[in-house]
């Protein structure tokens, strides 16, 4: 039900260490002006439903389905919200959820911990956040991983995203740290949009002026470059977290462009972590995504054990689960980090993954 596919001993070793234990999750939530640009992702059919995304994710998370939300789930091309898995499994664990609001248009209409941060303009500008956000972002996510380290005692966290267009900030700061990405990160959508992915980075990039720095050296000002607001909070978090306690980075092609800004903010402004104590955990969808290469990313990036859930919807009898086996969606709302924690914490099988998935729509 697990598959560990780079740093395969490490891997293996964190979940020895964490079976049996009940995680926590937090999710940050965050918003960035790429997620609007027309065909950028499928969280959303349009960029007008894309603004609404995540806070129909978070209200589905906190209250599951309700008569009249506030913010329904979007329509999608194709699919179903992954915050579908997820809530199915946080309930039936009882897994403790934190909400964290690391920068939306909107507030909530859930109760979240509001961190003081902003949405993120437009990566194409080159400014999408202002620094002073940044460093503040950095230093309450830092406060923050020492709380829930304090609160998992000898457990550990799961930190999940929710940030429409994240995959597309995630390869600027990938790139930005001088990491071959492109052409191997995912996307929302079945055929990933490498090209017009690439192209917004370089033009956001080339308007920032970093990329005649050299890499690494500017970690916090390439986030104010090109990145979003959700990033350097997870980043804070996992970093001081993990001198405590273990942290699965519940995520993709987002989470492991955060493993490699920790690793510069590691090395530039000398912060504590134990790189030892961190994985990232996803969906097989990702991790075998054919039109991506996450794997060969993870290599890129060095020393990350990258894991996946092997929850398959092929048997399902919705054709909205169905189509996360045609590549729509694939991940989401830390959906593979928390099926991870299913098989590790309760051993369930994938009939009972399944089983609990399904009974939602019922």
């Amino acid at each position: 039900m697990i598959r560990v596919y780079t740093q395969v001993q490490q891997g293996k070793n964190w979940l020895q260490r964490y079976r049996r234990r009940q995680p926590i999750f937090a999710c940050i939530l965050g918003f960035t002006d790429t997620g609007l640009i027309p065909g950028i992702s499928a969280a959303g059919a349009t960029p007008k439903d894309r603004q609404y995304t995540c806070l129909a994710d978070v209200e589905f998370l906190y209250n599951g389905f309700q008569p009249q939300p506030k913010y329904p789930l979007p329509p999608l091309d194709a699919g179903a919200s992954p915050v579908l898995i997820t809530k199915a499994i946080v309930d039936a664990l009882n897994i403790p959820l934190y909400l964290f609001n690391a920068g939306l248009t909107h507030q909530p209409t859930v109760p979240t911990i509001d961190l003081g941060g902003t949405p993120a303009r437009c990566l194409t500008s080159g400014r999408a956040l202002d620094m002073a956000t940044v460093e503040h972002l950095l230093e309450v996510g830092k406060s923050w991983g020492y709380k829930l380290a304090a609160e998992a005692k000898d457990s550990y966290l799961i930190l999940g995203e929710c940030v429409v267009g994240g995959t597309t900030t995630a390869l600027a700061i990938l790139l930005g740290l001088g990491i071959a990405a492109a052409g191997k990160v995912n996307s929302s959508h079945p055929q990933c949009n490498h090209t017009q992915k690439l192209a917004v980075v370089q033009q956001g990039l080339q308007a920032s002026g970093l990329n005649s720095l050299p890499p690494l050296s500017q970690p916090l000002k390439l986030v104010a470059a090109v990145g979003d607001p959700m990033q350097i909070v997870v980043a804070g978090m996992a970093m001081t977290a993990s001198l405590k306690v273990g942290v699965m980075l519940a995520g993709g092609t987002q989470m492991l462009a955060v493993y490699a800004l920790m690793q510069a903010l590691a090395a530039k402004y000398s912060i504590s972590w134990l790189p030892e104590n961190i994985v990232v955990g996803t969906t097989r969808w990702v991790a075998e995504d054919p039109t991506g290469d996450t794997v060969g990313l993870a290599r890129e990036i060095g020393f990350v054990p990258l894991m996946a859930t092997q929850l398959s919807f092929a048997e399902s009898c919705y054709p909205q689960l169905r189509a996360y086996e045609q590549g729509y969606v694939k991940e989401g709302v830390g959906c593979g980090g928390c099926a991870i924690a299913a098989h590790l914490y309760q051993d369930w099988s994938q009939g009972q993954l399944l089983q609990a998935v399904e009974n939602l729509f019922v």
